[in-house]
């Protein structure tokens, strides 16, 4: 097969992709019955999110000589976080630190999933069930359903083109038990474990879906408010989305997910400075 017809099968694939996207949005009809006049419609222009707020908690210089007995835990994690100087160092940093109760009641440590080298880091909250029992970030049905979302705008895990990946973490690497939500003082321990893997993988641009990943990142919740908005952290433009398990639960809400997509689209288009 030569190169223009791989270009047409590549098209095609995102074409595809790009569909049923559309038709998760609700779409049943390719054309309508007549021209719509956008500019009639008056769709507001989503102000940008607030500037960077107070994160969980400051990153803590790790101790000479440290032993991790009687420490503050975030300290303890500062410190091991600090040591790794690789991604294989910071997942076994992870898998060492034993300040989290979490770990003890979870089958997996669930580290990253993707291109490490992806312009798009996606920030999610914690693994579920399934997550916990695969090992992996995002494979159940809202993972399943991320897949498609990012498909949709040509972007993909499994790519080796770092233009065209995503790579995806979590700010919880274990397990909540029944899926609750993070508690603050749990997120502030990993909060520089999260740090030291947002600066090894150094994307472009972290995409917070769900309140969990914005309150770690900018110490601010209300993810319903801030989706759609830009804001910064840690150095990083930050968009903020709602999660894929919130869509599953408000389909409606789908049509604002598309536009955020589209406004990630363009970020990376145009550069992530832009």
């Amino acid at each position: 097969m030569g190169i223009g017809a791989d270009i047409i099968a590549d098209d095609w694939h995102a074409a595809l992709a790009a569909l049923a996207w559309q038709v998760d949005l609700g779409a049943t009809e390719p054309l309508g019955d007549g021209p719509v006049n956008r500019y009639e419609m008056g769709d507001p222009v989503r102000p940008a999110a607030a500037a960077v707020a107070t994160p969980v908690a400051a990153s803590v210089a790790a101790p000479s000589g440290y032993s991790g007995a009687g420490q503050d835990p975030v300290a303890v994690a500062a410190a091991m976080a600090g040591a790794a100087k690789t991604l294989e160092e910071l997942q076994a940093a992870l898998g060492a630190y034993d300040h989290c109760e979490l770990k003890r009641g979870a089958r997996s440590l669930v580290f990253a999933d993707g291109n490490p080298k992806a312009r798009a880091l996606i920030l999610g909250e914690a693994p579920g069930s399934e997550e916990d029992r695969e090992g992996r970030p995002f494979v159940g049905r809202a993972g399943q359903l991320l897949d498609r979302m990012f498909a949709a705008i040509g972007l993909s895990r499994t790519s080796p083109d770092p233009a065209a990946a995503i790579y995806i973490t979590n700010v919880m690497p274990w397990r909540p038990p029944a899926n609750r939500d993070p508690e603050p003082a749990e997120i502030a321990m990993m909060r520089p474990f999260l740090e030291r893997h947002i600066a090894l993988v150094d994307p472009d641009v972290i995409v917070v879906m769900g309140n969990t990943p914005l309150f770690a990142l900018t110490g601010t919740k209300g993810i319903l408010r801030a989706r759609g908005g830009w804001t910064t952290a840690l150095g990083k433009p930050v968009l903020a989305m709602t999660h894929p398990a919130y869509l599953l639960r408000n389909p409606a809400a789908k049509r604002e997910a598309w536009a955020d997509l589209l406004a990630l689209q363009a970020r990376l288009r145009d550069g992530a400075s832009g």
